[in-house]
């Protein structure tokens, strides 16, 4: 699924049509991008904390859209993304070593 968001957003990046929303955050620029990855990623969190699944659902979909399209944006490819991935693989966490997340 995320394959298929970020094709589509390369391919907009490459092919501009117009009317396109993902052109017009290309247009506008990194600071519009990080600005809807923000917004987006707050209401991702916001639909967990209210315990609605269908509205986690949308919200999340909307942060890997325009996820993919900032990494479209940085040219950071999915074989970097997956590369990266795979040091992680089987590795220990070192939990002693991170920060206590403060719960409200």
């Amino acid at each position: 699924m995320f394959e298929e968001l970020y094709q589509e957003a390369l391919n907009r990046k490459q092919n501009p049509k117009e009317g396109s929303y993902t052109n017009y955050l290309f247009d506008k620029g990194l600071d519009k991008i990080l600005k809807k990855v923000g917004e987006e990623a707050t209401e991702v969190v916001i639909a967990a904390k209210n315990d609605s699944l269908d509205e986690l659902i949308l919200e999340t979909n909307d942060v890997l859209y325009h996820l993919s399209v900032l990494l479209v944006e940085k040219g950071v490819t999915l074989e970097a993304l997956r590369q990266e991935a795979a040091t992680r693989v089987g590795k220990q966490s070192r939990l002693a070593e991170r920060k206590e997340i403060d719960t409200y």
